[in-house]
């Protein structure tokens, strides 16, 4: 993050004022650290970008592996227990049904696109995060080859919006004081990294704070004051600036604070790079470029129908659901020219064992706030015109077993998962089918390639990305092994 300090009064007990500074976090001096971001020009393929689509895509991942069962094939024509344990609900597609937490996306099922034949090959969760993040690239989740999808749609892209200076590629988070759910976040950073392509293309991080007293305090969240505040991070460290407000007005003297990272560049491209830097940051800071990631500039009526924050979520410690909240952020950045945003939602994985909890009670938590969320999100970009410019993915790192274990939760289970499409141009419906189990594909397996070409195809024209200039061969090639589900197109 790039933090403008202006001096004004009322400090806190760090001697700064929560109203006297600027937070930058749009400009890609965050996201990707000085001495990255000066190593390369922004624009990462140098190409004439004709093939982009102009959409974006916000994948909401729900981590810890949400059940295919309770989510969208309830399967209860079956006998228990390969059937949901939360019973199901009629949508707005005759004879078709989703899980019973879903009273509210169940009406705009008519929109979405239901995978029932999708299938991964991993089963642990370290490695099936990174497996389902790079869209397959690593087929053992090892982080040895490939990488996510977000960074491959950033190669080709390019890794900020030139016109608003917002990242391509963001990673929508929250601050966990959950144990298991700390894991989830540590390992959905993991799943999102950049691989081959290099640290460049890492996302831009915006963490969530803790909203609202936890019914349980952890040593962490004890040190932690409670805060509805984003804070927009990354993987390396903030840059600090310290300066008056009333310089801030004055160009030079912005620029004059600047030159105090020419400590950094080692060399006359380096140099060349900061001196377009410079100009950039003064412009955007201007142009207001940070205002997408303040919610607080929606309408109050936007703000609660997305709010989520009724819910408490956790399971030997509790917080507030932020949720909504992240998804109505994904919104605003896409609006305003983010490319690719993951949006993390923990608490999936519902064993019924001490560090989590059993199906029915774990989907009677979870289950309303992605129903809230997410139908709230599909009603507000249509009434924008923004579905086909916005592609929403629905997944998890995999499924759960058809059968209930003696506690009342399932288990891991790749051979059956969670997908799910809305908006970005696809053609909606029920793809696949499982068989009387709930446990294998009855029809053609869907695999996480094919996820990846689903969403490549619909935010790339790829037949202009083959004439287009300076296409980066890795990425073609990428795009050229990754085939889309044809029924969606």
């Amino acid at each position: 993050m790039l933090t403008f300090f202006t001096g004004a009064s009322n400090p806190d007990c760090e001697g700064v004022s929560r109203r006297d500074f600027i937070r930058i976090g749009s400009l890609g001096l965050g996201a990707l650290g000085v001495e990255q971001l000066l190593s390369t020009q922004a624009l990462a393929s140098g190409s004439d970008g004709n093939f982009l689509k102009g959409r974006s895509v916000v994948f909401l991942y729900l981590s810890g592996g949400a059940s295919h069962i309770e989510t969208f094939n309830p399967n209860m024509d079956a006998p228990s227990p390969y059937s949901s344990l939360t019973g199901e609900i009629s949508t707005s597609v005759p004879g078709l049904t989703f899980g019973g937490n879903f009273p509210l996306l169940a009406k705009h099922a008519h929109r979405m696109s239901i995978i029932r034949s999708f299938r991964s090959s991993v089963g642990s969760h370290e490695q099936a995060h990174v497996h389902i993040l790079s869209g397959g690239t690593d087929p053992r989740g090892d982080t040895k080859t490939g990488q996510s999808i977000g960074s491959l749609y950033t190669r080709a892209r390019g890794n900020y919006n030139p016109e608003s200076g917002l990242p391509t590629y963001a990673l929508l988070t929250s601050e966990e004081i959950d144990g298991q759910y700390r894991k989830e976040l540590n390992r959905v950073i993991k799943g999102s990294w950049p691989g081959q392509f290099g640290s460049l293309y890492s996302p831009f991080e915006v963490r969530q704070e803790i909203e609202g007293k936890a019914k349980k305090k952890s040593k962490r969240s004890r040190k932690k004051k409670n805060s509805s505040n984003l804070k927009s991070g990354s993987f390396l460290n903030d840059l600090k600036l310290h300066l008056d407000v009333e310089r801030l007005k004055d160009r030079r003297s912005l620029l004059e604070k600047l030159d105090g990272m020419k400590r950094s560049v080692d060399s006359q491209a380096k140099e060349e790079s900061l001196n377009k830097l410079r100009a950039q940051a003064y412009d955007l800071i201007l142009q207001g470029a940070t205002a997408a990631f303040d919610v607080k500039n929606e309408s109050p009526k936007t703000i609660e129908r997305y709010d989520t924050s009724h819910v408490q979520v956790g399971h030997k410690v509790f917080r507030k659901s932020s949720l909504g909240m992240k998804m109505l952020l994904a919104r605003r950045l896409c609006e305003a020219g983010c490319g690719f945003v993951t949006v993390h939602s923990a608490g999936w994985d519902m064993h019924a064992d001490g560090n989590n909890p059993g199906m029915v009670k774990g989907m009677n938590m979870l289950g309303p706030t992605v129903d809230q969320s997410v139908s709230t999100f599909l009603t507000d970009i249509e009434e924008r015109g923004l579905s086909d410019k916005i592609l929403l993915v629905i997944t998890g790192d995999f499924g759960r077993t058809p059968k209930v274990n003696k506690k009342g939760g399932r288990d891991h289970w790749a051979r059956l998962c969670t997908l799910a499409f809305a908006g970005g141009g696809l053609k909606p419906g029920v793809v696949g089918r499982s068989d009387r189990q709930n446990g294998e594909p009855a029809s053609n397996p869907i695999n996480p390639e094919n996820m990846m070409g689903t969403i490549l195809h619909s935010v790339f024209d790829v037949g202009q990305m083959r004439v287009a200039r300076n296409i980066p061969r890795e990425v073609m090639q990428l795009v050229d092994n990754s085939p889309p589900i044809k029924e969606l197109f």
